[in-house]
């Protein structure tokens, strides 16, 4: 019996590689490698309404880019977080000690195997409710956005008058 050729030429179809996602598209491969922090957009642009001051806001930042995994709270020295804000330990202090007031923040006392004093560990379960609780806002004024929107006139074109 000898073996019937197919006529049909065998196409290999690409791999389907992952697309890259915006943010990489926007910084690059090579930037993007490095890592990125989670920042919602709600608290970006809800800064003012958390009552957050721009250092406040950037030692959330600084805390969030340390936040791998939910299980795992940031625990970054108040050195480190002053090296990359380019401030003093003291100020580190002094506005994480206010967020911790205003209940976006909670500080966890962490030693060491030797019983040493180290890093604080960081609970931001008070920032993450502020900033679901200003969901509803930020979705009824998008809402607002597209009624307002939607009521614009728009023109349907121009019509020749018949003479």
């Amino acid at each position: 019996m000898s073996a019937k050729k197919s006529d049909a030429e065998v196409i290999e179809f690409p791999k389907p590689g992952k697309k890259a996602s915006s943010t990489e598209r926007i910084w690059g491969k090579a930037v993007y490698g490095h890592g990125y922090a989670g920042i919602p957009s709600i608290l970006i642009q809800g800064q003012r309404r958390i009552g957050l001051n721009p250092m406040q806001m950037n030692i959330c930042i600084q805390l969030l880019d340390y936040w791998f995994d939910p299980a795992r709270k940031p625990f970054p020295t108040k050195k480190d977080l002053a090296q990359r804000i380019g401030c003093t330990e003291k100020t580190i202090q002094n506005n994480i000690r206010a967020l911790e007031k205003a209940g976006l923040v909670q500080r966890q006392l962490r030693r060491t195997a030797a019983g040493d004093w180290n890093s604080n560990i960081y609970h931001l379960d008070g920032l993450v409710a502020k900033v679901r609780a200003l969901e509803p806002e930020f979705t009824e004024e998008k809402q607002q956005r597209a009624a307002l929107k939607s009521q614009l006139q728009k023109p349907g074109g121009l019509k020749a008058k018949s003479r």
